[in-house]
């Protein structure tokens, strides 16, 4: 099943709803039904000659049958004409559709007032279908806009829950795109779906079984045109969807381009790149606009050539009406009434061509979204698997190997390296080498790889135990991680520090602070903690950036503290006193750092030297610097 079908199954869940707008939608139809039937007979009693003189009134007892000779006697033709017309049609076998005698003598009589009493009739059916239309519309918008805030909530989940490989791969822009703008567009999808498609429908289904009761031939001539009219809509709206899906991913395109600029815009601005990223946005805001080409022909096309068929379909209709008027088999009248209802029928069947274009545009953007919704979760969220026990003996890597997606050669080759409870051990070596993919392993950001002939699967363990054997939420409350890149969002400072300890009070919250020497640039800010910071934490210095996420790792109270170049963006003043409390904090903890300054390495208890996704030693400053030449044109260099 078509994937934007799957997701419209979901609106099912407000039956009740669409129940509701299905029978208000029935009702605003069935009034413009209604009122076309009732043009054949205010047709009639207009284009009937009035006699030169009224005859004299019926004997009382014999209504119908006065009734019946008004016209002839000389009585101006009324409702009563009309209804006894209808009488005579009826068989006998459905005598009891007719309408009864005392019911016709009740009727106005005369031609203007049987008009009067037809318009003001249909006045009264127009304004109960207006609020009919209303209520439709106002309860399918509302199933529309629940269902997709749930499939929106839904693809949020899953990305939150997507393995970080999978978001390295594909890109977060991509991601954004799928989770904001194709949700939009398949809420349009829905809302012209089940608001504006079945309004159009309902009416237009109306309008031909009014043109059946009318002119029974001509509807039937026309059946042919209506399902060549199908056939092509159709097919224009398999082309329209192929292309759309191509403008969709172009737009992600979009996306990822004016988001990165826009976030790496003082990097643009100082190495005066904004010629450059102009035309690398112009390049792709171009692939996007002949994605969008590709969709115009099928759109363009589409409302022209309905009318064209509509035009010869009317055409040959007419033709058959002309020879059927002038043999004598349709009253011009109805013919009239036919045609009028016709036109109803096909002004509001016309719009469906568009309404039907704009769905197909919106299944590719239900294929993209279904893509994202079958990924494959992150492993680790079985809610059956055991908690993994507080970190109190050792965190090893027994022969781990990682490759990234698309890359020729492993960043980590078989690394086996065992850390006890309350070492502080810094990991060091050159640019690329696999330190910070090291350390990525224990909270689980990614998985070592599969074992493959030749080479065993390697394994993280945590006290002798394989994390892959539990719950990955219990072995991440016991980690503490704080990058180079530091992650600040928007909201209060508090907030910031207080993220992902649930329950945590002011008085811990300002501990925290002080602890990682946040509190006095804090209490210098006017709302102090209360003070809220812009996106990405630009309001803020690198350094105070950097105290805040190490107060938020400090709140944590990690069994295992991860810094991963965590003073790099600190002054030399402020390292000394970061490092003395990160020293403090880290007492019997397992603390893993990546460092490149001389100041952090010198206070590990043990250092470790990896090189091109390898430990090749490992030993204090003292031993390193005697004996490995790699760590020694490292500290040189520094």
């Amino acid at each position: 099943m078509d994937a934007f079908w799957l997701f419209a199954r979901r609106m099912l869940r407000y039956k009740a709803m669409i129940v509701w707008a299905m029978v208000f939608a029935g009702l605003s139809a069935g009034g413009l039904g209604v009122g076309l039937v009732s043009i054949a007979p205010v047709l009639r009693i207009i284009l009937t000659e009035q006699p030169p003189a009224a005859s004299p009134p019926a004997p009382e007892g014999e209504a119908s049958a006065g009734a019946a000779g008004q016209a002839s006697a000389g009585v101006e033709p009324g409702l009563a004409d009309v209804v006894l017309a209808y009488n005579e049609k009826v068989p006998e076998w459905a005598g009891w559709a007719r309408v009864p005698p005392g019911v016709i003598d009740g009727l106005p009589r005369g031609q203007f007032t049987a008009v009067v009493v037809i318009v003001s009739a249909l006045g009264v059916l127009t304004l109960v279908g207006a609020a009919a239309n209303f209520l439709h519309a106002y309860l399918s918008l509302t199933v529309v806009y629940r269902t997709a805030t749930n499939i929106r909530r839904e693809a949020f989940h899953r990305v939150v829950r997507l393995p970080l490989k999978t978001v390295v791969t594909g890109g977060a822009s991509d991601l954004v795109s799928r989770i904001v703008n194709d949700s939009n567009q398949l809420s349009q999808g829905f809302a012209t779906l089940l608001s504006r498609t079945v309004a159009q429908a309902t009416k237009g289904l109306a309008g031909l079984l009014a043109a059946f009761v009318l002119g029974p031939l001509l509807v039937t001539s026309a059946l042919p045109v209506i399902i060549l009219l199908y056939v092509v809509i159709r097919r224009l709206g398999k082309k329209i969807r192929r292309a759309s899906r191509g403008a969709l991913k172009s737009q992600a395109g979009l996306y990822a381009s004016t988001t990165e600029v826009l976030q790496g815009l003082r990097v643009v601005k100082v190495y005066t790149t904004e010629r450059y990223e102009a035309g690398r946005f112009h390049r792709i805001n171009k692939q996007y606009m002949r994605d969008m080409m590709r969709v115009r022909m099928a759109r363009a096309l589409s409302s022209p050539l309905v009318e064209v068929l509509t035009l010869f379909a009317l055409g040959l209709l007419s033709v058959i009406a002309s020879k059927a008027i002038i043999d004598g088999t349709v009253e011009v009248e109805s013919f009239i009434a036919t045609l009028i209802a016709l036109g109803a029928a096909g002004a509001s069947l016309k719009p469906i061509t568009g309404l039907i274009n704009e769905i197909q545009a919106s299944s590719a953007a239900a294929q993209r979204l279904a893509e994202l919704m079958n990924e494959k979760a992150e492993a680790g969220h079985n809610t059956k698997l055991p908690k993994l026990a507080r970190h109190a003996e050792t965190v090893e890597f027994d022969r781990v190997s990682f490759t990234y997606p698309g890359a020729n050669r492993p960043a980590l080759r078989e690394v086996s390296l065992q850390i006890t409870r309350g070492e502080r051990v810094a990991i060091v070596g050159p640019n690329g080498c696999g330190k910070t993919t090291l350390l990525a392993l224990v909270p689980r950001l990614f998985d070592p790889d599969p074992a493959e002939p030749g080479r065993p699967g390697g394994r993280v363990m945590i006290d002798g135990c394989d994390i892959r054997d539990y719950s990955v939420r219990s072995l991440r409350r016991q980690i503490g991680v704080v990058t180079q890149e530091t992650v600040i969002f928007h909201g209060t400072i508090r907030s910031n520090i207080a993220y992902g300890a649930e329950g945590a009070t002011p008085e811990r919250v300002e501990a925290a602070a002080r602890k990682a020497r946040a509190h006095e640039f804090i209490s210098r800010l006017p709302q102090r903690y209360e003070t809220v910071v812009g996106e990405q934490g630009l309001t803020l210095s690198g350094g105070q950036r950097q105290r805040i996420a190490i107060a938020r790792a400090i709140l944590r109270d990690p069994a295992i503290l991860i810094l991963d170049e965590a003073t790099s963006m600190i002054d030399g003043e402020s390292e000394a006193r970061i490092a003395e409390a990160i020293g403090e904090f880290s007492s019997e903890r397992t603390c893993l750092i990546v460092a490149h300054r001389p100041s952090t390495i010198r206070s590990a208890d043990r250092i470790v030297v990896m090189h091109e996704g390898k430990v090749i030693d490992e030993g204090t400053h003292e031993t390193l610097s005697e004996r490995c030449e790699i760590y020694k044109q490292l500290f040189e260099r520094r």
